[in-house]
């Protein structure tokens, strides 16, 4: 290397040199972002990659219904966990610390049984009242709605599995069967089944997606269960579920209403629209997502953090992780949203040439984002502190505007009210959060100031 490059890279390669040596709180939280960071961006390229591929192999409109039932499956499983990956986050690291080993045998037994009761359990209510009501849905909707809720359990299962191995700081075994392996499989068992002959419909693309999300989930349990094993031996399970289920509820209230809000627009879409302008509202939403991985990197990595510093009860350290954590969501997100944007065209185009419509929607949700991003992971820190239900309180009121706004703008303006209406809900879910993060925790939480200000007090709530 040149001795001028060198001198030049010298002090940045240092720094990642630490990084990754370092084993203070500090830098394994950084470690844990960065790696969350990479896998995120895989992820989000080999999803657009593959949304691209089944756009173009299946059409707009056999597109738009696969992905509006997709939307709608993911949602039901996520919400069907109830809140327990979020609170192994908050139990297993706090037990690990005590050597509380049989509570977190306890805690990993009880977490998968109850996700996969609960979520079966809506699948087969939801499987009902589809027959039941099967009058008044679209017919295309029927049977790949039946194979999406197949897969319910699967989803709600590698969401503890992912919070499982987020709270030991395992972040490649966290992410990567989400963001990389079922939607490569869900890809493969698509094209193969093209390939043999298969319709190119939504029903031959659920039937892939069945596969993948089964196929990965199982995979991931294999692999995080054998190492759970080697960090606790077996050994006597600890129920402590009147415990877990205080603290996992209130997040599943927080949480739930996040993931209504953030899917609701695509849900508001389908109903009100023809599959063809969900296809266009979804490619154009999925290409502004490129911004969102920023956003999961630094929430997958803060969690535990939060957790720790708020038992050690330093409220200035704790204000000081927390604006890092906020320049790291901002900033990168506001570069990634630019380059997206500029690139809008070009990409949107590669879904199909119908799909260029969806450039204004684009642009509007940007905006959105970077309202959102102005605040970072505010809720996170929330939740972290027990105020889960200032969370619940405050996405409520961003939840209705954002499902008001959707049915008064969409019938009106189309898939670009949809946009407008998102794009609303998160400049009032970021003002809300602002104000309850300062109001609860005396933290000003604003990425475009370089500390926040505390009061006093030393202690964290």
């Amino acid at each position: 290397m040149p001795s001028a490059l060198r001198t030049a890279l010298s002090p940045h390669l240092r720094k990642l040199a630490a990084l990754f040596a370092g084993q203070d709180e500090k830098a394994v939280s950084q470690r844990m972002a960065l790696i969350a960071f990479t896998i995120r961006i895989a992820g989000a390229a080999l999803a657009f990659l593959s949304q691209i591929i089944l756009a173009r192999l299946m059409g707009r409109f056999e597109y738009g219904v696969f992905v509006f039932v997709w939307v709608l499956m993911i949602l039901f499983g996520n919400l069907a966990c109830i809140g327990f990956p979020t609170a192994i986050i908050r139990f297993l690291p706090q037990y690990d610390a005590s050597g509380n080993y049989d509570a977190i045998r306890g805690l990993n037994a009880t977490a998968r049984l109850f996700v996969v009761a609960i979520s079966g359990t809506l699948a087969l209510i939801g499987a009902l009242l589809i027959h039941v009501f099967r009058g008044m849905i679209e017919a295309y909707y029927i049977l790949p709605t039946f194979l999406g809720l197949i897969a319910v359990p699967m989803i709600a299962l590698g969401d503890v599995l992912d919070g499982t191995a987020r709270a030991k700081h395992w972040p490649i075994m966290a992410l990567s069967p989400t963001f990389l392996i079922r939607p490569t499989l869900i890809l493969l068992f698509m094209v193969g089944a093209v390939l043999a002959g298969a319709p190119r419909d939504a029903v031959t693309a659920m039937t892939a997606a069945l596969a993948g999300a089964f196929t990965s989930v199982l995979l991931q349990y294999l692999v995080v269960t054998l190492r759970l094993r080697r960090h606790y031996p077996g050994g006597p399970k600890a129920t402590e579920f009147n415990a877990w289920f205080a603290v996992a509820f209130p997040i599943f209230l927080v949480e739930g209403v996040g993931y209504l809000l953030t899917n609701s627009d695509v849900v508001v879409v389908g109903i009100f629209l023809d599959p063809d302008q969900v296809a266009v509202y979804f490619a154009a939403a999925k290409t502004m997502a490129l911004v969102h991985f920023v956003y999961f990197a630094v929430k997958a990595a803060i969690g535990p953090r939060f957790a720790a510093i708020l038992a050690e009860g330093d409220r200035s350290k704790l204000a000081a992780f927390a604006a890092d954590a906020t320049r790291w969501t901002f900033f990168p997100a506001l570069a990634v949203g630019l380059a997206v944007l500029a690139a809008g065209q070009l990409l949107l185009s590669l879904f199909g040439a119908s799909f260029t419509d969806g450039q204004i929607v684009m642009a509007i949700l940007l905006a959105g984002i970077l309202a959102r991003a102005l605040v970072g992971p505010a809720e996170v820190l929330l939740t972290m502190a027990d105020k889960q239900m200032l969370c619940v309180y405050l996405y409520a009121a961003a939840l209705v505007a954002n499902i008001g706004l959707n049915v008064i703008l969409i019938p009106r303006l189309g898939i670009e009210g949809a946009a407008i209406a998102g794009t609303a809900a998160m400049a009032i879910e970021a003002l809300l959060l602002h104000i309850a993060v300062r109001h609860a925790l005396g933290i000003t939480l604003f990425a475009l100031i370089r500390r926040p200000a505390t009061p006093p007090a030393t202690r964290a709530p």
